[in-house]
């Protein structure tokens, strides 16, 4: 049940939700975000109530706990820059992101935890940074969506290290603290988008659903897979949406770019190859 687990969360990051935002051309990013949070809260509140027996105890509160407000401000700065860059055409670099990511996460564990960088992942971390500087030189400027949506995510994967709460109670904590400022730009602010269109106001009800039942799917896959397993499958999502954004959605994957996609996924070839042999050592000790 992991790996079908897993295959659920990350097909749907790859291929439901792109799909998903794309229906809604014409309405805002911001209005999708605000419902997205609304009807996310409604959900993990739901969820929370049949799940409690499961679930481990954040109490009493520890001043770590207060980090979930800066988590909550990554997760949502990147949501919104996702959702402009699929409504906008530009799912290449949102794909792009996402393979920058890991690598990403494990420059800023040396960096801000002290994690010790074996060799290898040393390599493959520099790796990318030589092809983010040569799509400098050969775009004349940086890319970015990718760098922001690769920079906010694996930001929000340090902090929620950090304040080591249980997956669930962390993502209801960071939708519930989301939940005032969306509903105040719901309320006050945000432009009518549903009018008298029943199909929107479904797309717009669901966001909730492609929000929180692969996060639920990916914790229920993280029980029952090994990181390593995990870690490999996670760039099935990237791959998905690659293939969505130039197959269906007619995105060119121009030279230089093409160079780029091609020393990320040296550096990932390296990096799962070098985790994969130490999770095989760690268990054979």
């Amino acid at each position: 049940m992991g790996l079908i687990y897993a295959l659920g969360a990350y097909l749907s990051w790859g291929l439901v939700v792109p799909v998903h935002f794309r229906l809604l051309d014409g309405v805002p990013a911001s209005s999708i975000l605000a419902h997205r949070i609304v009807w996310s809260s409604l959900l993990v509140a739901g969820l929370l109530v049949v799940l409690r027996a499961r679930l481990r105890n954040p109490f009493p509160l520890r001043p770590r706990h207060g980090l979930l407000l800066l988590s909550a401000g990554l997760i949502a700065v990147n949501w919104l820059i996702y959702l402009h860059a699929v409504q906008s055409g530009h799912m290449l670099d949102a794909s792009l992101g996402y393979f920058i990511n890991p690598l990403m996460s494990v420059g800023l564990g040396a960096v801000v935890l002290g994690e010790r960088m074996r060799p290898v992942q040393t390599l493959a971390v520099g790796l990318a940074a030589l092809a983010v500087a040569l799509a400098v030189g050969f775009a004349g400027s940086l890319p970015w969506v990718s760098l922001s949506l690769a920079a906010s995510f694996s930001l929000y994967g340090l902090v929620r290290k950090v304040v080591g709460v249980d997956a669930m109670i962390g993502f209801a904590a960071e939708t519930f603290l989301l939940l005032p400022p969306a509903l105040a730009y719901l309320l006050l602010a945000a432009p009518p988008v549903v009018q008298s269109d029943p199909a929107r106001a479904v797309l717009l009800l669901l966001t909730g659903v492609t929000t929180a039942l692969p996060l639920i799917w990916y914790a229920a896959a993280a029980q029952r897979l090994t990181l390593a397993t995990l870690g490999l499958m996670q760039y099935l999502a990237p791959t998905c949406l690659l293939a969505l954004s130039v197959l269906a959605y007619g995105e060119r994957l121009e030279p230089q770019r093409a160079l780029l996609f091609g020393l990320i996924w040296v550096a990932l070839a390296i990096y799962a190859a070098d985790a994969f042999r130490a999770n095989r050592a760690a268990r054979a000790a």
